[in-house]
């Protein structure tokens, strides 16, 4: 019979803990890349463009024996890397919790998701199913290592360090993604003047953000450490990947033993919703809606970018003060009143919308960082992987909910006004669901120390 390896002997002095929250923040710089060079502003149009190079005029591309339009061919591939996502998230969080490995694991997800963004390079000439494959691996490695980082949280910071650890990484995250992306746009808009054509400026920008992804990724592997001895000597990945489903059932049959965790995940669901979904749909209500150009919205991209530091920074500093349930609420209510301004705003407008831009930045880090330190919270301890692989899945149903609310709403009104503000729903649902949870009860159920400020 195999005999656990015991847990090695740390350092956990303030100092120790500092070192390891800096090596934590690099991860997010890291993979800041893909979601907003890669998801928000070239993959999309990129491969619609290869869809439609390689259709070469007929109404559909073959995809597995299914024809697809070219137009719908990049929503078709979210739709799959969505559900592959909800369905290893939490396989990934039980087999890191399982054996122990959580560093190498996270590394491994995080290289395996750098490797295939690299990849994009070759997906030109009518390589749409090539880029279609590559999206789903590398969308995978991003969900599975976050899980995977989001649960080191309550490993590397006291309740007390939490909201402005996690703060400190969102907005870390937004610097770096935003930097990158400076970058980037500079190469597109004036691929000419660099003796290139559009596609090669976006392949370049794809790839790099593999580069930079897997490149930053080693400061925080030489910085985390497991701290949970591993499951066993000489297991096999078969027998750990085996174990790891076991533990996972299990965690499904806990949940229930912590009501007040599972109100919080479900409120967290219904705002982030709104959240998510307001930030997908903003560039299509400013050129639809609003009659904006594309230079206006690449500009309002950068701005949120870097704005979204600094108020993922000013909502973790307010928690310290007011608590960062309070301030998570607080921000519920200025997301609502920013979908009720939009209703308002008039076309053409640019300075309005780079105004409506401005209050997303300063709430939507906050918002995310504090929501991400309170979960910590309530998590049972040696569980936080798997947990945050449920919280992780709670993300990607917003993207469902949302996208399906408004788009019914867009169906029966034909209004993009009126399909926005229909978003209020989520944000009032969340937050009254948010206020009705007795958090310290739910920290003490998990077993965990309430902090001084909540």
């Amino acid at each position: 019979m195999a005999v656990p390896t015991p847990p090695a002997v740390f350092d956990d002095s303030p100092t120790a803990r500092r070192r390891e929250q800096r090596g934590w923040y690099w991860y997010d710089w890291a993979n800041s890349a893909f979601p907003t060079t890669v998801l928000t502003v070239f993959l999309g149009p990129y491969l619609t463009d290869v869809a439609e190079a390689a259709a070469a005029g007929a109404p559909y591309v073959d995809v597995l024996g299914f024809d697809v339009r070219p137009s719908a061919y990049y929503s078709f591939v979210v739709g799959v890397a969505a559900v592959l996502q909800i369905v290893l998230m939490p396989i990934a969080g039980a087999l890191a919790d399982h054996t122990g490995r959580k560093k190498e694991l996270m590394g491994f997800f995080a290289m395996l998701g750098a490797a295939a963004t690299v990849c994009f390079w070759f997906a030109g000439d009518g390589r749409y199913l090539l880029g279609g494959a590559l999206f789903l691996v590398a969308n995978i490695g991003f969900a599975c290592a976050f899980v995977i980082y989001n649960s080191f949280l309550p490993e590397i910071a006291s309740p007390s360090e939490r909201d402005r650890v996690s703060g400190m990484g969102w907005g870390f995250g937004y610097l770096g993604g935003g930097l990158l992306l400076a970058v980037h746009l500079v190469l597109f808009l004036r691929a000419e003047s660099f003796g290139i054509d559009s596609g090669t400026a976006a392949r370049i920008a794809l790839s790099s953000a593999g580069l930079w992804w897997g490149g930053f990724t080693i400061i925080p592997l030489l910085r985390l450490r497991n701290r949970r001895g591993l499951a066993a000597r000489g297991e096999s990945a078969g027998q750990a990947v085996a174990g790891s489903f076991r533990q996972l059932g299990r965690t499904a049959m806990d949940l229930r033993r912590y009501p007040l965790t599972l109100a919080f995940l479900v409120a967290y669901l219904l705002y982030n919703d709104g959240v998510q979904t307001v930030i997908s749909f903003s560039a299509t209500f400013a050129d639809k809606e609003l009659e904006l150009s594309q230079t206006v919205q690449i500009g309002a991209i950068l701005m949120v970018q870097f704005v979204a530091f600094g108020g993922a920074l000013l909502l973790s500093r307010m928690a310290r003060t007011f608590g960062a349930k309070r301030v998570v609420l607080a921000a519920l209510v200025a997301w609502t009143g920013v979908v009720c301004v939009a209703y308002f705003l008039p076309k053409g407008s640019a300075t309005a919308f780079f105004a409506l831009g401005f209050a997303i930045a300063i709430v939507m880090g906050g918002t995310q960082a504090l929501s991400r330190s309170l979960f910590s919270h309530v998590i049972p301890r040696g569980k936080e992987a798997e947990y945050y692989s449920l919280y992780e899945i709670s993300d990607k149903g917003s993207t469902f909910l949302g996208s399906f609310t408004l788009g019914m709403a867009l169906q029966l009104t034909d209004s993009y006004r009126l399909g926005i503000i229909s978003l209020i729903v989520f944000f009032v649902l969340g937050g009254a669901l948010l206020a009705a949870v007795n958090l310290p009860k739910a920290i003490r159920a998990a077993g965990n120390e309430v902090p001084e400020r909540l």
